[in-house]
């Protein structure tokens, strides 16, 4: 039998047969494998199929749809907001500041000041009233202002208030039909969760970019000021203070306002986060103004090395350097040397975390400070007053020199080692060290001669306490 006649008789028997047959490229015959399912060895023999990336019960594909949803709710509370304010008139240029040139040219002596235009966001907070939270150095010397919806109509706004302590303020809108956003929990926000940022950047219109929460408590933009910023990559750009930053169930969590960079988005911006400006809006909306809250100490961080000098087993808190006299701290009990760890119950990251929190509470509610003293916790309860400008509770100016007591004359006396003079710019001087202060201890253990003192010192690491009286208060100076 010829080749030809062998192929087309296999075929045939092949096909009666049930079987497949695959033709190579070179002609010769590929016989049929056994039947044989493959299944991976971790799948279970029934699961069922993944959902979809937008949640939906298992084996239910549900469409991705991104965050156009949360879009569509948040943008209709964004506005634009249009500034116009007077800036500092002009320099003189140089030819002209001689009085016989202006007189001669019919210049006058000081130039008229000028109108200048800026642009910025902001976000519906109360539907009803008409309530615009934005940022205090967006209408700042505002002459008029203008906030443009989404549906394009505009209103002229008026300024409720503004606290420059925490770049807010609150403007109100006469109009009907407006949507206010949510605000959202602070508490429940985590580093790592997705965030959506809805402004005005550079006058384009309104933006959404989005990003992640990158860190939280952030602080050092504001001189003086209140600060517990939101960080995130998001792209904040120049036009988007004031606007939104939202989470992922469209509430505002944060008003960005502060952007790290040469006036452009590099994925580092800050927002204040809600947690504050809720409060600052209350304050505004009752009293047109914010009123700080204090307790009368004055504090600093708490570093590894005063951790390990004062005994303490965490690196956290904020060490009281001194208590003023009839404050509500020093009514209630609390010393200098104290460690602050806790207000409220909640855990203290370090002195501006004080300081925020005890800023921001109204004056006249009563704060639970929890302290640590000798190693033991301790709880003190006292009413915040009412703190004048003069009067902000500040961290301790980290000293800046030599990291040893020199320059200082001292005497023994039976309570400790007195100060009797202090030379000009010497060592002493620098850490603040006064004629008359009475040093009796260092890093909690008691001196009572000169000898002592140096003797301790001199076997002291950095961040030295130097426990003291002064006059009718007891307080700690720090050595570097």
């Amino acid at each position: 039998m010829s080749r030809a006649k062998t192929f087309v008789v296999s075929l045939l028997v092949l096909a009666a047969f049930g079987g497949t047959v695959m033709l190579l490229q070179d002609g010769d015959i590929k016989l049929p494998l056994p039947d044989i399912t493959l299944q991976s060895p971790t799948a279970a023999p029934d699961a069922p199929a993944a959902s979809g990336l937008v949640g939906g019960p298992a084996g239910a594909p549900v469409p991705y749809t991104g965050v156009a949803d949360i879009v569509e709710r948040v943008t209709p509370a964004v506005v634009n907001i249009q500034v116009k304010a007077e800036s500092e008139a002009a320099d003189l240029p140089p030819a002209l500041r001689d009085p016989r040139f202006r007189r001669f040219f019919g210049v006058p002596d000081e130039l008229p000041k000028q109108e200048r235009s800026s642009v910025g966001s902001g976000v519906i907070v109360d539907a009803k009233q008409g309530y615009v939270l934005t940022n205090f150095h967006v209408v700042d010397k505002a002459t008029d202002i203008a906030v443009t919806l989404k549906d394009r109509r505009t209103f002229t706004a008026t300024v409720v208030g503004k606290d420059q302590a925490t770049d807010l303020a609150l403007l109100k809108i006469e109009a009907d039909n407006l949507t206010a956003l949510p605000l959202g929990d602070m508490s429940q926000m985590q580093v790592g969760d997705y965030v959506l940022a809805v402004g005005n950047p550079f006058g384009l219109g309104q933006t959404v970019t989005s990003g992640i929460i990158s860190a939280m408590g952030r602080a050092g933009f504001i001189d003086q000021g209140y600060e517990d910023f939101i960080q995130t990559d998001a792209a904040i750009n120049p036009g988007n203070s004031g606007g939104a930053l939202v989470n992922l169930k469209g509430e505002l969590i944060g008003t960005p306002t502060v952007i790290i960079g040469p006036g452009a988005n590099i994925g580092i911006g800050f927002a204040v986060p809600v947690s504050i400006a809720s409060n600052v809006m209350d304050q505004l909306i009752q009293n047109g103004e914010v009123s700080r809250g204090r307790i009368g100490v004055a504090i600093r961080d708490v570093t590894p090395e005063l951790a390990q000098n004062l005994g303490l087993t965490t690196n956290r808190g904020a060490l009281v350097n001194s208590v003023e006299p009839g404050s509500p701290a020093d009514k209630a009990g609390i010393e200098a040397g104290d460690v602050i760890v806790t207000l409220d119950g909640a855990a203290v990251e370090g002195s501006a975390n004080v300081r925020n929190r005890v800023g921001l509470v109204k004056p006249g509610t009563s704060v639970k400070v929890g302290v640590v003293r000798d190693g033991k916790d301790r709880e003190f309860e006292l009413a915040v007053e009412k703190a004048n400008p003069a009067q902000q509770a500040a961290a301790a100016p980290e000293p800046a020199q030599p990291s040893q007591v020199m320059g200082a004359i001292l005497e023994n006396t039976p309570e400790g080692v007195r100060v009797r003079e202090v030379a000009e710019n010497s060592p002493a001087a620098a850490i603040d060290l006064r004629e008359g202060d009475l040093i009796t201890a260092v890093n909690r253990k008691p001196v009572k001669t000169a000898a002592q003192l140096e003797e301790l010192l001199g076997t002291a690491k950095s961040q030295t306490v130097l426990f003291l009286k002064r006059e009718d208060r007891e307080m700690v100076l720090v050595l570097p």
